[in-house]
Formats: C-alpha cells, structure tokens, sequence
C-alpha cells in the first residue's frame, strides 16, 4: 500500500471545507460532491509511494531502512551554509544514528562538517539579532556530541564562548513576534534550537548557570506561547487571534514537533535533582496526552493539529518528531507503553511509507511557517534528520525489550 490519507472519513471532511468554492455553480449537490470525491482520489492516488522497506519492528528491519535514509542525505549536496538551522537538525538525527550504526563513517562525515565550520555558529551579515537568533547555535548540539565522542576541546570552545558573551550580555526585550529581530526565543522553533545546547553545556561543564539561563528563557516563552487549555503552542505571537477553516486555534504541526521533540533533549541532561526538572516533566506529559488524540488513523500527524481535514496529506517532520518524543517517553519511563505505544507504532509504519526506493523521505513540509499543503515528492533536510533520530529510538526500545 502507499501511503495515502486516512480513507473514506477524511475524504468526506475534505469535501465538506471545499465545498463552498463551487456553491454557486448551478450542479446538484449530489453531482458535484462526486466531482470532488473523484478529484480527491485522483489527486492523491498521485501522492502514493510504493513502500520499498519493512516497518516491521525488529533491528534488522529498522537499520536497513536508517541507513538507506542516512545514505540518501549523505550523497545529497547540503544546498544551505552548513552550520544553519535546518542542517543543524540533520546532524543531531545522524549523531544519533551514528551511535547504532555499527561504524563511525557517520561521525566522521559530521566530524568533517564541524571542521570546515571551524566548530562555530551560522553568522548572520545583517546583524538583526545581535548574535541571540537560537537557529543560529542549534548546531552547538552536534558539536557537543562529537566531543563526548572525540574528547578534543576544540569541538566545543567556540560555541562555549559564545553562550559565555550572551550570560555577559543577557538578552532584552518582549517576547512579541517581529521578524527575527528579537535576542528572545519568541518563535517555538527556538525550543529545539537553543535548550538543548545550554543543557548539554552544563552537563559538560558542571557550571548551573547555563541550565539557569535556559529554565529561565524557557519559561518565559511558555507562558507566553504555551496554551495551557489545547496543551499545544502557538508558533508565535502573530498567530494567536488566526483561526482555521473549521473555526479552531491554529496549532501547526512541525512547531509542535520542534517543542515536543526539544524535551527529550533538554531531559537528557537534567541532573535527576535538578529543581526545575518537573516543570520540563509536566508539559512534555501534557503534550503527548493531546498528540495522541490527533494522530490519524493512518499513524501521521497534519500540518494543522486542530484541522486536518484542511490538509488532509500526512507531514513527515512533525510526524517524526512525534513519534521521536513518545519513543523517548516510553523508553525512559516518563510515558506508559500500554497507552503510547499503539500511537509510536502507527506513527512509524507512516514514517517508513514515506520514503521513496532511493532512501528520499517525502512528505515533507518546506520551510516556511503555519500549516501549508504537503505533497509526496518534498523533502527537507530537518525532516531527515527527525526521522533518524526517531527511528533511532525505536531501536533503543527494542534494545531495551520493550518492542
């Protein structure tokens, strides 16, 4: 089978939103709702993909189809300056990866890209946000990694310093959305960017001050973004009076995904008596609670949360940072298996009909912001890298004897 919307009752809700674009042709509604069922079927018997790997849960199974999108992206040119956001999330997918894949030609191939970035951050030439933009270290996270792998200090001092001129500098300024102008991380994106690289410089530091700044720059865009009845976030502040067709809260998709695939990081490296470490516990709780009354019957998740019969094709990146977030959850005790499991498994069967014979995940949303219409043949370089670090943790369960 390929990977398709979720049948009949999703092609009935797509009807019913389009509907009214045609109300004032004189057809019989009978007619034109079998118009459009037949368009609907012909569009996406288009966006099928004929599945060439196993979704099938064991080690072999799981690795083969890892290392054929690992693969994929290897021998794909890097089209954007490579320490940038999107390629950042990449690396931390294959750093995961690299750990199970049973050779370091992955941790080398990152190591060469840390090189030639002289183990630094993206540098904008504009100067907008005064070197505060959280897209631009996201990278830090890799770096760290490599270090943990490579012990050579290099790999992290110049990202130390960096973090070390914005303690100096503390940043200033509202949490409202204009531009990327602000030193604050008042766009959800920012919470998989920045945390984890001031997480994981306390750990390897020893030094509070970094798991201070981040609790404290944290919490103020939760209570600023967060919404505490949907359990979801908005992507910022110009979102917050937009509805969808249907009338909802607009919660997109991969927005979500940054956030809820961030925690798990930021969890890693919380020391077990951290004070705060709750606070980080509760919000990931909630989340997961209200992603999985979201997930289609087909296993992804859409652009839009709260109204996916608007766009009715699944969306591979915040699906895999979903299906990252609860593998973790279950893994680590945080989540119960009876609960979360049943979702983490339709979620990667989705995932793994995504990706095309040559190890392309399609399904991928550009770049770009809200929930947009998604066809088989996108990818991103963000997308792969949630895939990787997903299915990297699948594999972790099934060490683990959980699968």
């Amino acid at each position: 089978m390929g990977l398709l919307p979720e049948s009949f009752t999703t092609c009935c809700k797509f009807v019913l939103t389009k509907i009214h674009i045609l109300k004032k042709m004189e057809i019989k509604k009978s007619i034109l709702i079998i118009i459009l069922l037949i368009s609907y079927f012909t569009v996406y018997s288009q966006e099928q993909i004929i599945p060439s790997f196993q979704a099938d849960l064991n080690k072999a199974d799981i690795k083969t189809v890892l290392k054929a999108v690992a693969d994929w992206q290897v021998r794909t040119p890097l089209t954007l300056a490579l320490p940038e956001w999107g390629n950042a999330t990449l690396y931390a997918g294959m750093v995961d990866w690299a750990g199970i894949a049973g050779n370091d030609s992955y941790y080398e191939w990152l190591k060469g890209i840390g090189e030639k970035c002289s183990w630094t951050y993206f540098i904008h030439h504009d100067n907008l946000t005064r070197g505060y933009n959280a897209d631009d270290y996201c990278v830090g996270q890799t770096y760290i990694e490599l270090y943990r792998k490579y012990k050579d200090k290099k790999m992290i001092e110049p990202i130390r310093a960096y973090l070390d001129h914005i303690l100096l500098y503390p940043p200033v300024g509202g949490l409202k959305f204009v531009r990327f102008s602000s030193q604050r991380w008042t766009w959800i994106d920012a919470l998989f960017m920045a945390p984890g690289v001031w997480a994981k410089m306390a750990t390897e530091t020893g030094s509070k001050k970094y798991l201070d700044f981040m609790f404290q720059e944290y919490k103020a865009s939760t209570e600023f973004l967060y919404d505490t009845e949907e359990h979801l976030w908005f992507e910022d502040s110009n979102w917050f009076d937009t509805k969808e067709a249907n009338g909802a809260k607009v919660f997109w998709g991969r927005g979500n995904g940054w956030v809820f695939a961030g925690l798990p990081i930021i969890l890693k490296e919380l020391p077990a008596k951290y004070e705060n470490k709750n606070y980080f516990v509760t919000i990931y709780k909630e989340m997961a609670a209200k992603l999985i009354t979201l997930q289609s019957a087909d296993g992804y998740w859409s652009t839009s949360l709260l109204d996916p019969a608007s766009y009715p094709t699944p969306e591979m990146s915040g699906t895999a940072f979903f299906v990252y977030g609860l593998a973790y959850g279950v893994n680590n005790g945080y989540l119960d298996k009876e609960t979360y499991l049943p979702a983490i498994v339709k979620g990667w069967e989705s995932m793994v009909a995504s990706v095309w014979p040559d190890g392309k995940v399609g399904f991928i949303q550009p770049r770009g912001k809200g929930p947009k219409p998604v066809t088989s043949e996108m990818t991103e370089v963000y997308g792969v890298g949630g895939f990787l670090m997903a299915g990297t943790e699948i594999y972790k369960m099934i060490e683990k004897g959980i699968l």
